[in-house]
């Protein structure tokens, strides 16, 4: 199920529910976490958040409840899920895992706050007016991560400079996959190289896309980042080995688990901030005081052995400029 159809699917969930009333308070407050996310896939990210929230002053379990929503990427139980926070008038909604989620929880109430982390960006999207000055009930973090696909192109063109075809896979469904596109598109004409699109929006989807990539010419694959490669990077990781593809992505969790490189803001930190956004909120802080953060800094990772492996050869200069490297 595509993401505006599970946003649509709220209207009627919405319906169907009769208004509840405001339950009496609970002895600490109750923060729901709704995500799209594999909730196995993620511990590193729940553990962030509540390092946020510990931060802020808040320790799960001893004054504040966490109340976990995982949609196991399945989108079509995120408005259910959704309603299940609201009619348990939960004190703040944090959403993760995509827009989503996000999109949902703004259109279940307009009462309970909201903290978002994101790779979209939120104003064209919806979720907020402005950066600076969001509206309502919603702010958050967000990465605006197309801005940052050329970028990528070019380092695995430092890597592998010998790659005549590159690939960038990406997941339809996604908004940021035309615009992330054009936009490494657009660099590739400036660098003279050959880039193709490759469009996975399922798990069945990507090994297909993997078993096609052995009766095609492409040297290299830029990932696009997606929650659901996020969730299936062990995986993805398998599969680039066995094809023997120099492959960077857009988060270090990647060459964590075998990949070649990475470029990308720290989504741990960013769920961090999320945490300490829902601390503050909390403490009496409104959503509309809150600006939109976005990351300052970029992390470069380099795996060493699985250079080795794919036989590059890594250029000083780019050793150099990476925030670690891992042997």
């Amino acid at each position: 199920m595509n993401r505006r159809r599970a946003i649509t699917l709220l209207g009627g969930a919405a319906a169907a529910w009769p208004f509840a009333a405001r339950a009496q308070q609970s002895a600490i407050p109750i923060v729901g976490f709704l995500s799209t996310n594999q909730s196995a896939a993620v511990p590193h990210f729940t553990a962030a958040f509540r390092e946020g929230l510990a931060e802020a002053g808040f320790i799960d379990g001893k004054n504040v409840a966490i109340e976990f929503r995982f949609a196991e990427q399945r989108l079509e139980r995120v408005p259910a899920l959704a309603m299940d926070l609201v009619r348990r008038q939960v004190a703040v909604i944090f959403t993760a895992g995509g827009d989503v989620p996000a999109m949902v929880a703004k259109g279940a109430t307009s009462t309970i706050p909201i903290v978002f982390v994101t790779g979209f960006d939120p104003v064209k999207t919806g979720l907020v007016a402005s950066l600076n000055r969001p509206s309502g009930n919603v702010t958050g973090a967000t990465v605006i991560a197309s801005q940052l696909a050329a970028k990528r192109l070019e380092l695995i063109r430092e890597l592998a400079p010998r790659a005549r075809v590159i690939a960038m896979m990406a997941n339809p469904s996604n908004p940021n996959a035309e615009p992330d596109f054009a936009e490494a598109r657009l660099a590739a004409r400036a660098l003279g190289q050959e880039i193709h699109m490759l469009s996975a929006g399922t798990e069945q989807e990507v090994e297909a896309a993997f078993t096609n990539l052995a009766q095609s010419s492409v040297d290299a694959l830029v990932f696009d980042p997606d929650p659901l490669f996020t969730n299936l990077r062990r995986k993805i990781v398998t599969l680039v080995e066995r094809r023997a593809l120099p492959a960077i992505y857009n988060s270090r969790d990647y060459p964590d688990a075998g990949g070649l490189i990475s470029y990308g803001a720290s989504f741990t930190g960013l769920y961090r901030q999320g945490g300490i956004y829902v601390g503050r909120i909390l403490k009496g802080a409104k959503p509309t005081d809150l600006p939109v953060v976005q990351p300052t800094k970029f992390e470069l990772v380099i795996n060493l052995k699985t250079a080795k492996a794919l036989g590059l050869d890594v250029p000083p200069n780019l050793l150099a400029r990476a925030d670690e490297v891992i042997e």
